[in-house]
């Protein structure tokens, strides 16, 4: 669990204490969140606090320039599944997509239908996407669940449990399908030693530019707002 600190001029800061991190990293979430801090187990909290005091200035600049959050409301462009849609109110029961727009009920709060539809999503895909990659690796997933996480897109419990953030069914397909293969690969390395990304490259060949798109934009898919 993050731990709030507060730094030099009052800034406050999310202290995460990492056993995979390798090195001391520190970055500004662009949904509005507190700059977050990951520390390595064996890198003592002093240094940290060094390390997070000494980039004062840069980490206002970067909160300073982050987007504001964007609200999901009738008459939006929202992405879906990598592509920009309309949402329309309309005479539907449940939301409906369409090549560029997404019906929604009309008299019903956006937000809410809109965010259970992306969660329904989120999890048929990577319902289908997992269970290919496992069968791939000849393991088993046990359980799938979803939340709305700020810090990774998805985790693996030593017993099979994967967990994924729903905003994946708002990125192309391939990337979510690179996030399920990722995840899975866990199953048999729990680490991101080169064994495990020989085993993504297995289950996901090319699967490098994906990676990429998730770091260049992922943030942008964390700004939209779906609740007051």
């Amino acid at each position: 669990m993050d731990e709030t600190i507060t730094i030099a001029d009052g800034l406050r800061i999310a202290l995460r204490r990492s056993a995979r991190a390798r090195r001391m990293i520190l970055r500004v979430p662009r949904d509005g969140g507190d700059p977050v801090l990951t520390l390595p187990s064996r890198v003592a909290l002093a240094e940290g606090l060094a390390f997070a005091e000494a980039r004062v200035g840069w980490l206002r600049e970067a909160t300073a320039r982050r987007p504001g959050p964007r609200r999901v409301e009738a008459g939006v462009l929202l992405p879906v599944e990598g592509v920009l849609r309309r949402l329309i109110p309309a005479s539907e029961r449940a939301a409906r997509l369409e090549p560029d727009r997404l019906l929604i009920p009309q008299g019903r709060p956006p937000g809410p239908v809109v965010q259970g539809y992306l969660k329904h999503l989120a999890h048929d895909r990577l319902r289908l996407a997992c269970d290919r990659h496992a069968a791939a690796l000849g393991r088993q997933v046990r359980a799938i669940s979803l939340r709305d996480t700020r810090s990774r897109w998805g985790s693996c419990t030593a017993d099979g449990r994967l967990m994924f953030s729903w905003r994946l069914a708002m990125a192309p397909p391939q990337v979510l399908d690179y996030v399920a293969a990722h995840e899975v690969a866990h199953l048999a390395h729990m680490d991101h030693s080169p064994r495990f990304w020989a085993t993504v490259e297995r289950l996901m060949p090319g699967h490098g530019p994906h990676r990429a798109w998730l770091r260049q934009n992922g943030a942008d898919l964390m700004v939209w707002r779906f609740r007051d």
